[in-house]
């Protein structure tokens, strides 16, 4: 297949885009700049927003997977509802002309306050801005697929942890603290429990689930199990050698965020197991 990237030259498109190649499958990098994209993808630089005929202008895809996205990371941020219709307006021309699948990457925060394990029946609450805009084009995704007869995935995605200084997580934010040689790093109480995946293996679960056909609908690209924050970010530092300290209760648990939530990662099993079949 060829498969559309937006966005593919952020923290998670060039991960992903490699990970897609190595299925066999064709990849065209669209981007502002698609400079840390690998040199196996087709590159497309631009602004995806202003093309008219996406379709056709990145060469007739066979599935899109929209990344691109501003401030994912800064829940309360403008940028999420003033960028809203071009998001929906790029989804929208792409479905009616000729595309067999859409694909979107979601977020956890659509769920809002939860506590205990999600799968894609879920009722959704969201209390931040991010993923108030992302549940709505959620809706409006599966709106438009339906009315154009084509099929949708949505890739809800949990915790990455990534072991580097060029993320906006937790996790890239203290790799960059202790690189520039601070000895202790403010955190919650951390005793909240998350859904944490590695990112080499979020990358491999996304580039798995775009280029298979039988599974669609929301899937929880997911671990499965809950973990409690401050022991994954210890396990973090000593993995990673890193010369830093925690200093517990710096700041206080976010009032959104749920005690224990994680992902059911049943349909991404079932992918991955029909994958090595």
């Amino acid at each position: 297949m060829k498969i559309l990237v937006t966005g593919a030259n952020g923290f998670l498109g060039r991960g992903i885009v490699s990970e897609i190649i190595k299925t066999g499958n064709q990849v065209v990098a669209a981007g502002f700049k698609t400079d840390n994209v690998t040199n196996e993808a087709i590159h497309i630089d631009g602004n995806i927003f202003e093309v008219e005929n996406p379709y056709e202008y990145y060469g007739r895809p066979d599935v899109v997977l929209h990344l691109a996205y501003k401030d994912g990371f800064i829940l309360n941020s403008d940028a999420h509802v003033n960028n809203f219709s071009q998001h929906a307006n790029f989804i929208k021309k792409i479905a009616e002309s000729g595309i067999k699948r859409i694909a979107v990457m979601g977020t956890m925060h659509e769920i809002g306050f939860f506590e205990g394990s999600i799968d894609e029946n879920t009722p959704t609450n969201p209390m931040n801005f991010y993923g108030i805009v992302k549940d709505a084009l959620r809706n409006y995704t599966s709106l438009i697929a339906k009315n154009n007869n084509i099929e949708m995935q949505w890739l809800r995605a949990y915790y990455i942890v990534d072991g580097t200084a060029y993320g906006n997580s937790i996790f890239s934010k203290l790799y960059a603290a202790a690189e520039n040689g601070q000895k202790t790093f403010p955190f919650t109480t951390g005793k909240t429990q998350y859904d944490f995946l590695n990112y080499e293996d979020f990358a491999k679960y996304v580039a798995a689930a775009v280029t298979q056909e039988n599974i669609q609908g929301i899937i929880n690209i997911s671990s499965g199990e809950p973990m409690r924050l401050s022991e994954r970010v210890e396990k973090f530092i000593q993995e990673n050698k890193l010369n830093i300290k925690l200093e517990y209760g710096a700041f206080p648990d976010r009032p959104f965020d749920s005690k224990a939530i994680w992902g059911n990662n049943e349909k991404l099993q079932e992918i991955l197991k029909n994958q090595e079949a």
